[in-house]
C-alpha cells in the first residue's frame, strides 16, 4: 500500500481518512492514498491562516520572492515526474501533463518576479501641503478551491499570487486529483513558507468547502468549478461581504467563415473541442460554420478525428486520454443520447471503447446539423462532444456565437481582417482567438470571462493584484 499523504494544517502534517486516487486510464491502479479532511480540520486550518497573517502580510519581498523562486525551480526540475503523476490521476496525455506542469513552474516564476515589483503611487492633493499615497495591501485569509481538470496549473495561478501579495491560504483541491495538489504544497512547504501561511485540506466540497464558505474568518474565496457551485458560494458568502473570484462554465463558440483556411480551421476546432478530452472550460463545444465551407469542414473534421487515437494517457501514441471518472463518462454519454434524440446528426464517435486497461475511454463525438437551441449547444457538457451549427453569414454567425448564457472564450477562423477585427470587438467573451483554438492561454495575461462564466476580478498576470490585494489611500500633512 502506498504511504498515506496527509493534509498540511498550521505547519503540521495531519492524517485522516484515506482517499484512494484512481487512475482513469486503468482503474486497477491506485496512484496514491491521501488524507480526507473534516469540517473541523478546515476550521483549524482557517484559524492557523488567520494567526499567520499578521507576520506574513508584513514579510519582506525578498523572502516571498525566494520561496516562490525555489518552488518554480523545483517544479521545473521535476516536470517529467510531476507531469506523469498528473496524467496518471487526471487522464491527460503525458505530453499535456508535462506541459501543464511547466506552466505551473512559469506561473510561480512570474509571481516570484512580481514580489519584487510591488508598487504604489504618490500624487499631490488638491489641497496644498498635503501628500497622497495609494498602496496595495493583502486581503487576508484566502480560500482557494480548485477543479480536477487542471490539477497543478489552476492551483498554481491562484496560490502564487495569493502568497506573492502577502495573503495566507486555505487550499482545497478537487477530490479526484489530490496528488498534484499535495506535491506543490509539499514543495512550497519545504521552500520555507512559515507555518500556517499555506494550509492544505483535501476532501469533499460539501464538507471542507462548505466549512470554508461558512467561516466568518475567510476574507476572500477564489473558486474554479461549476456554475451551480459558484452560485452557491456567492449566496453563502453574501452575509460576510467577502471578496469573490468565481471562474465557472463555458459554452465557447468557434466561428468558421467561408474564407477560412480549411486546414487551420480543422486544426483549431479539433484541438479546441477534443484535446484534453474536451474537459476544459475553454473548449470549443459550438462550431459555427458558414454554409459555403460547411460540408467540406464537417468531412475534414470527421477525417481528422478518425486518425486520432484514444487510449491510456501514458501511451505515447495516444492523442486523447480517458474521461476523468465514471460519473463524467455517464454524463457525456447522456448528452450524446440527447443530441441524437433532438435530431442532431452524429457524424463521428461518441462510443465507449475498450483498451488493454480498464479505463474511461470515449471516442470524440462530432455532431452536425445542429441548431443553437439544442441541449448540446446550450449546456456545458465538459467532455469530448462538439456541435456543428450552420450559419448563413458572418452576422448570423456572430449572433449565434453570442447567443449563450456563457462568455468565457470565443474564436474565429477567417482570412478577412475586417471580420477578425469586428469579431474581436463584438464577441461577448472575455477572451477571443483568431485562427487559434479557443483553449490555450498564456500565463502572464488575464484570464476570465463574462456573463455566467466569471464573477469578480481576472486571474493571472499583473491583473491578479485586483483580487489578491486591497487599495489603501493615505493622506499626510507635510
Amino acid at each position: 500500500m502506498n504511504e498515506l499523504k496527509p493534509n498540511l494544517i498550521g505547519g503540521n502534517w495531519v492524517q485522516g481518512e484515506a482517499i484512494a486516487n484512481i487512475n482513469p486510464s486503468d482503474q486497477s491502479e491506485v496512484v496514491g492514498y491521501f488524507a480526507r479532511a473534516s469540517a473541523e480540520d478546515a476550521q483549524t486550518a482557517i484559524a492557523a491562516a488567520k494567526a499567520a497573517f499578521p507576520a506574513w502580510s508584513q514579510s519582506g519581498i525578498m523572502q516571498r520572492h525566494t520561496i516562490l523562486r525555489k518552488t518554480a525551480d523545483e517544479i521545473m526540475a521535476r516536470k517529467d515526474e510531476l507531469g506523469a503523476l498528473l496524467s496518471r490521476e487526471e487522464g491527460k496525455t503525458l505530453a499535456e501533463g508535462i506541459g501543464e506542469t511547466v506552466r505551473a513552474a512559469q506561473v510561480f516564476d512570474f509571481f516570484a518576479g512580481e514580489a519584487l515589483r510591488l508598487t504604489g503611487q504618490t500624487v499631490p492633493s488638491v489641497r496644498p501641503g498635503i501628500g497622497v499615497e495609494m498602496t496595495r495591501e493583502p486581503v487576508g485569509v484566502v480560500g482557494i478551491i480548485t477543479p480536477w481538470n487542471f490539477p497543478i496549473a489552476i492551483p498554481a495561478w491562484k496560490i502564487a499570487p495569493a502568497l506573492c501579495y502577502g495573503n495566507t491560504v486555505v487550499f482545497k483541491p478537487a477530490d479526484l486529483v489530490p496528488g498534484s495538489a499535495w506535491a506543490i504544497v509539499d514543495i512550497l512547504h519545504r521552500a520555507g513558507l512559515p507555518d500556517g501561511v499555506l494550509n492544505l485540506v483535501m476532501g469533499k466540497g460539501s464538507v471542507v468547502g462548505q466549512a470554508m464558505v461558512e467561516s466568518a474568518d475567510m476574507d476572500a474565496i477564489s473558486f474554479t468549478g461549476s456554475v451551480g457551485t459558484g452560485g452557491a458560494i456567492a449566496r453563502d458568502s453574501a452575509p460576510f461581504m467577502r471578496k469573490l473570484q468565481l471562474e465557472m462554465g463555458g459554452k465557447n463558440p468557434m466561428v468558421i467563415l467561408d474564407d477560412a483556411d480549411l486546414d487551420v480551421a480543422v486544426d483549431a476546432a479539433v484541438n479546441g473541442a477534443f484535446f484534453s478530452t474536451g474537459q476544459r472550460c475553454t473548449a470549443s463545444s459550438r462550431l459555427i460554420v458558414q454554409e459555403g465551407i460547411y460540408d467540406r469542414f464537417v468531412a475534414a473534421a470527421a477525417e481528422r478525428l478518425q486518425a486520432t487515437q484514444v487510449g491510456h494517457a501514458m501511451d505515447p501514441a495516444t492523442h486523447i486520454g480517458p474521461v476523468v471518472d465514471q460519473s463524467q463518462l455517464d454524463q457525456d454519454c447522456r448528452y450524446i443520447e440527447t443530441g441524437q434524440s433532438e435530431g442532431a446528426r452524429l457524424v463521428w464517435g461518441g462510443n465507449r471503447v475498450q483498451r488493454d486497461t480498464d479505463g474511461f475511454f470515449l471516442t470524440p463525438a462530432l455532431f452536425a446539423d445542429c441548431t443553437n437551441d439544442m441541449t448540446i449547444a446550450q449546456e456545458e457538457i465538459f467532455g469530448p462532444v462538439a456541435a456543428v451549427i450552420p450559419a448563413k453569414s458572418y452576422d448570423h454567425a456572430l449572433d449565434l456565437a453570442n447567443d449563450t448564457p456563457f462568455g468565457l472564450s470565443a474564436g474565429i477562423c477567417t482570412t478577412s481582417l475586417k471580420h477578425a477585427t469586428h469579431f474581436k470587438r463584438n464577441a461577448h467573451a472575455g477572451m477571443v482567438m483568431v485562427n487559434l483554438p479557443t483553449a490555450g492561454v498564456d500565463f502572464h495575461v488575464p484570464f476570465g470571462g463574462r456573463k455566467g462564466s466569471s464573477f469578480g476580478p481576472r486571474e493571472q498576470g499583473s491583473y491578479a493584484a485586483e483580487f489578491f490585494t486591497t487599495v489603501k489611500t493615505a493622506y499626510t500633512l507635510a
